[in-house]
């Protein structure tokens, strides 16, 4: 095995593992990145429902408190304000969702789904839990889902979803008996959660690092096209040409002219100190011939 191969075989040994080692960081770093980029979207939408409710609290509900009491109004309902300003958004962005799901709700359109439901039991099962983050597929692609437990913390939420003779008339009227009773003080009732698409984050996300790997594999096959180049001019032709005086000398051919050693490297060394050797050889030839 020669010595430019067996070169090339150690630079491309160490040139994969390098390659190697770096996709996988990059990989991990623009999927972690990524995943980053969705999961603040999902706090941005899930500030922008909190601050849909706080206004409707404090700006809607008594501007229209007056005729709550002759006909129930659900736009007085935080939770049904910034779903329905939500479900607007969807029409947009329909991979994008925001739900105040519970497993007894008022209004039948916010009941839990199975998935749901596991999410508000998680958070009735570890009363220290307080946030959740967890990834699932959908049928347009995976998506970050981020949650937050739905606590009664106010007993004026009491009023309405104690028992339905504790309910306004209205409320009643509209919803019925049959569902958003028997709620108690300090109870999870349900969760907020936000879904956003990772799809469109993860495919630029995966074209990032395309594009990193080629320019990688670009500058690596440059860095092997260039050393090879150093090593044949460097190393190897000199040391070819010094095998094949050596080999001349070796039987017996003193006429072979001698290498002008080139630069001032090791090679240039060694082919000086084999011209000093050749010259003894040949003064020790004359002298006993």
């Amino acid at each position: 095995m020669g010595l430019r191969l067996k070169f090339n075989l150690a630079m491309l040994f160490a040139l994969a593992i390098g390659y190697g080692l770096t996709g996988y960081a990059v990989h991990s770093m623009l999927q972690e990145n990524a995943r980053a980029a969705v999961l603040d979207m999902a706090r941005i939408m899930r500030e922008s429902a909190l601050a849909i409710r706080s206004y409707t609290v404090e700006e809607v509900g008594p501007l229209m408190q007056t005729l709550s009491v002759e006909r129930f109004l659900p736009h007085t309902v935080p939770s049904f304000a910034a779903q329905t300003n939500f479900r607007q958004v969807r029409e947009a962005f329909p991979d994008y969702a925001y739900k105040e799901a519970a497993l007894n709700p008022t209004n039948p359109s916010d009941r839990a789904t199975d998935w749901e439901a596991d999410i508000i039991h998680a958070f009735r099962n570890d009363d220290a839990l307080r946030e959740l983050i967890l990834e699932r597929d959908t049928p347009t692609g995976q998506s970050l889902v981020l949650a937050h437990p739905i606590r009664i913390t106010n007993e004026a939420c009491l009023q309405c979803h104690s028992t339905p003779a504790a309910a306004p008339a209205s409320m009643i009227a509209l919803y019925g008996e049959a569902n958003g009773f028997g709620w108690k003080l300090d109870e999870i009732i349900g969760a907020q959660i936000v879904s956003v698409p990772m799809r469109v984050a993860l495919e630029r996300a995966n074209q990032t690092f395309s594009t990193v790997m080629i320019s990688l594999g670009a500058v690596f096959l440059t860095v092997f096209v260039i050393l090879n180049l150093l090593l044949s001019f460097s190393v190897v032709r000199p040391i070819r040409r010094l095998s094949t005086l050596a080999n001349e000398v070796s039987l017996g051919n003193l006429d072979a002219p001698e290498l002008e050693p080139a630069g001032g490297g090791e090679i240039a060394t060694l082919t000086a100190a084999f011209n000093r050797m050749r010259r003894s050889l040949e003064n020790a030839m004359r002298m006993f011939s």
